[in-house]
């Protein structure tokens, strides 16, 4: 009897900020290597160009030191799948060129990947000697990052439909931006949860958006918290640093109910109660508590990544790579990047 032939994905993530590499061996975890980029911290945001030059000095390694921890050759590899979008054009290109040039000396096919639907996927990684309890579709996803706020029905694993999104502003973004204005250094989301632990949720009241539908908007909220610390500035010059921790606690709760309201909306419309959570925001401590009591008052099965696969990484586009290639969806040399890309495509 023939021995099935191992499916050994090479995936390649470059959509923003960090570049990283990952080998995926009939869908468990081999490798999963990341390269941030400390560049951007004295700028308080991603510098593009920044981005983009760094990523060219980080992916030769990241991608040999991904190979090797794998212990698999080159010639081991079955496709390279990498992020096409969206994301920073300049990034992407990097990945994208790299993938090609991968693929032509080595004669191995390339798989495009939708960045957003490998955020979803991710709960779909497998390691071994670790616990395995994927959801079952269908399921909603809570989306949440630096760039993105969205509400996802999935259906299967390359079948997925956005049923709520921002409008403007994501969630990841309102952190980011309110934690600058009180001086606290990018990305400013962590810092805003762990001084959120030391302050009280309720000493301040932010406004909070009426969207219709299942749709988001973070706009209105960053202003309110703007004109609030504005207000209290022209009575205290030193309110941000004895009320930093008390703002921070506030915020955060304002961020999470906004996110959780639509959420238990959609929820209830759509009957579904396996609910999963993905995107960088979703490593918040904050935010997993409050939907695990959220998922135990309505009953809900909650999935919540590990935080290893809650920022960009490379283990969730090589999943994504897996299950394309079990369809056979491969793409040519003629492929470019996106900066932006629909969640279907």
């Amino acid at each position: 009897m023939n021995k099935e032939k191992d499916i050994i994905i090479l995936g390649i993530e470059s959509s923003c900020d960090d570049t990283s590499a990952s080998v995926i061996k009939n869908g468990y975890l081999l490798s999963n290597i990341i390269a941030g980029q400390k560049v951007h911290e004295i700028y308080g945001g991603v510098v593009p160009e920044l981005a983009s030059r760094a990523h060219q000095q980080n992916i030769i390694p990241v991608v040999d030191q991904a190979i090797k921890q794998a212990g698999v050759t080159n010639e081991d590899i079955t496709a390279i799948a990498f992020t096409r979008g969206p994301g920073l054009l300049g990034s992407l290109l990097v990945g994208t060129s790299f993938a090609k040039g991968f693929s032509l000396a080595t004669g191995i096919p390339m798989i495009e990947i939708n960045h957003l639907q490998a955020h979803v996927l991710a709960h779909f990684i497998q390691e071994h000697n670790e616990p395995y309890d994927p959801p079952k579709f269908p399921f909603l996803c809570l989306l949440v990052s630096g760039g993105n706020s969205q509400i996802i029905l999935v259906k299967d694993y390359l079948d997925m439909e956005v049923i709520g999104q921002t409008i403007d502003d994501a969630a990841g973004e309102a952190f980011d931006k309110c934690a600058k204005v009180m001086g606290l250094p990018y990305p400013g989301g962590p810092f805003v949860d762990k001084l959120a632990k030391e302050g009280n949720p309720d000493a301040f009241q932010f406004s909070k958006p009426r969207i219709a539908n299942f749709d988001y908007s973070f706009s209105g909220l960053k202003t309110s918290f703007l004109y609030s610390l504005r207000d209290h500035l022209k009575e205290n010059e030193n309110f941000i640093e004895e009320r930093k921790a008390d703002l921070c606690a506030s915020l955060q709760k304002t961020i999470i109910e906004i996110l959780l309201d639509k959420l238990i909306k959609a929820a209830k419309e759509t009957g579904i109660k396996e609910i999963t959570v993905a995107g960088g925001v979703s490593a918040n401590s904050g935010l997993r508590q409050a939907l695990v009591e959220t998922a135990g008052k309505y009953r809900w099965k909650m999935h919540i990544p590990k935080f290893a696969f809650t920022t960009d990484n490379a283990a969730m586009i090589a999943i994504t790579g897996h299950f394309k290639y079990l369809k056979g969806e491969f793409i040519g040399m003629d492929a470019v990047p996106f900066a932006r890309m629909d969640i279907r495509v």
